[in-house]
This record gives structure tokens, C-alpha cells and sequence, in this order.
């Protein structure tokens, strides 16, 4: 079913920003965006979605290597033990130490499913052939893998599941422009403007859509 994303503000990458913009959806590809008022004209029987703050493509996650590899995602039924944010270094290592292969697949099921809530849709790869467990959890998850070198180091300090805390703008962290026929990789944020996605300050992503399917929705 063709679906609209709308939003008060669309922010394209590699192009001017839509007020008051939309993004029409047809599978997994864009069909089309700009304004709303446009956009539902030409697409007047499709189901519109609308949602606060501003739409953006998708984004990369530079650090996915080490957030899968490198850290341990609590279960929830641990939650009171562990926390719930990854765990990393030598906390990481004292639970490695002991971790049967169960549990680290299931940690790194659960740090895919968290990537999603941050409006992650693509990781930087490659992922080695010597570990065909997380390259078949990767497939499963439905992330796409962006063969890319990054265009700043990454690597250093606590690796976040938010893409936007390794310090780069929306055109340096989003997987590429949206573009019609260019496959749907959305993310949406409860934020007034671009200025508001960087910094310290928070910037919650209320949904994502991969490859044109809604895969996080905030309640």
C-alpha cells in the first residue's frame, strides 16, 4: 500500500529543505516528495502517516562493528543487574569471558532492534566472512551494509548507539539523499529544526522506515 510520510519540516540531504514536506512511499522505493499539499494530490488513496518535527533520510552507523562486537546489550529481564545502555570495555570483557554463543546472538539481535530506535537504517561495513553469525543477523535485520569509508575518523571513546554523537551533521551521518526511486530509509525526529539534532541535547527519534516498512515507532 503506497503510504505519505509527512512532516512540518522534510530535510533531504543535497537539497532544499520542504516546509510543510512529505515523502510518498510505494514498497520499498520513494515515489515521490515535496510539498504535502503535492504530494497527496498526486497520490490522493494513499494512507498518510503524519508525524512531528522534521523527516531525514535514514541514518549510518559508523561504529556498528564495535556496538555488536565489542559491546554486550543488556536484556531487559537483566536490566535491574545490568542497566540498560551497552555495556563496553571491561564490563564488556567480564561478561565475554563466560558468554555462550545464545547470548551473544542475542545481544547482538538486541543492539540491531536499538540501532533501529535511533533512526539507523544502514552500517558500515564490511562485515568480515569470519564471523558468519553477525553477517546472517545483519541480513536478518534488514540494515542495509554501506561498503563506505567514513569522511572523519571514528573510533575513539565509548561507541554510541546514536549516530549524531560522533559529532558529524545530517549530510555526514544520513546514508545518502532521498531521491525518488532511491529506496525508503527514513527517520523521523521530534525536533524543531536541523540545529537540534546535534549537540548535547536531546533529539528523539520517533520512528524509521526501512526499505519502506515502519520498523520503530515512539509510544
Amino acid at each position: 500500500m503506497l503510504t505519505i510520510h509527512a512532516a512540518p519540516l522534510v530535510l533531504p540531504v543535497g537539497a532544499a529543505a520542504v516546509v510543510d514536506g512529505a515523502v510518498a512511499v510505494d514498497g520499498d522505493r520513494i515515489a515521490t516528495l515535496g510539498p504535502y499539499e503535492e504530494v497527496a494530490a498526486a497520490y490522493p488513496t494513499a494512507r498518510v502517516r503524519r508525524w512531528p518535527g522534521l523527516l531525514t533520510p535514514g541514518l549510518r552507523q559508523d561504529r556498528a562493528r564495535e556496538l555488536l562486537t565489542r559491546c554486550y546489550h543488556p536484556d531487559p529481564r537483566e536490566a535491574d543487574e545490568l542497566g540498560e545502555l551497552p555495556l563496553w570495555g571491561e564490563e564488556f570483557e567480564r561478561l565475554a569471558a563466560t558468554m555462550d554463543t545464545t547470548r551473544r546472538a542475542g545481544s547482538v539481535r538486541r543492539g540491531l532492534q536499538r540501532m533501529l530506535r535511533h533512526g539507523t537504517t544502514h552500517l558500515a561495513g564490511p562485515f568480515g566472512a569470519d564471523d558468519q553469525a553477525l553477517r546472517t543477523a545483519v541480513a536478518r535485520s534488514g540494515l542495509a551494509v554501506q561498503v563506505a569509508p567514513p569522511p572523519v575518523p571514528v573510533g575513539e571513546g565509548v561507541p554510541d548507539l546514536d549516530p549524531f554523537a560522533a559529532g558529524g551533521d545530517l549530510a555526514r551521518t544520513a546514508h545518502g539523499p532521498l531521491t525518488v526511486g532511491g529506496r525508503a530509509d527514513l527517520a523521523v525526529f521530534d525536533v524543531p529544526d536541523e540545529a537540534a539534532l546535534y549537540g548535547v541535547g536531546p533529539r528523539p527519534c520517533v520512528a524509521t522506515v526501512l526499505a519502506g516498512r515502519l520498523v520503530h515507532r515512539a509510544r
